[in-house]
């Protein structure tokens, strides 16, 4: 399984640099797992630099994973790993989900790098 975040999904949305190197795992979409909190920060960056009817449209590619949702159990396993590894909630929240389904985390977010399953790669802007 995987979970791609929204700086992964945000990257191949724009055909950024490294949109390739998460193309696999946002288009297997039977191994694909998708928290909400992504889909809330990938529509509000989209509304905000382009359009609502081309964030609607993303919102219904990530709705083509299996959606993730926020319940009690996700919450709490979040709000430990948000102290453990000083995480911001939403990272700790799609973090959490990974790590309940035993995906791996696709992303270009420095917050996670280094952590365990995640498959980091290093954004464009900051090399």
């Amino acid at each position: 399984m995987n979970v791609v975040d929204s700086s992964a999904w945000l990257e191949y949305f724009a055909d950024g640099p490294n949109a390739g190197e998460f193309a696999t795992a946002i288009e297997n979409t039977d191994e694909l797992l998708v928290p909400t909190i992504v889909i809330y920060e990938v529509f509000k960056q989209l509304r905000r630099q382009v359009d609502e009817a081309t964030a609607l449209r993303a919102v219904g590619q990530l709705g083509r994973g299996q959606v993730v949702d926020v319940d009690e159990d996700l919450a709490v396993r979040a709000a430990d790993l948000s102290l453990e590894l000083s995480l911001p909630m939403a990272d700790s929240l799609i973090l959490a989900a990974a790590r309940n389904h035993n995906a791996i985390l696709w992303t270009q977010d420095a917050d996670f790098k280094g952590l365990d399953r995640v498959e980091f790669r290093l954004h464009a802007k900051t090399r």
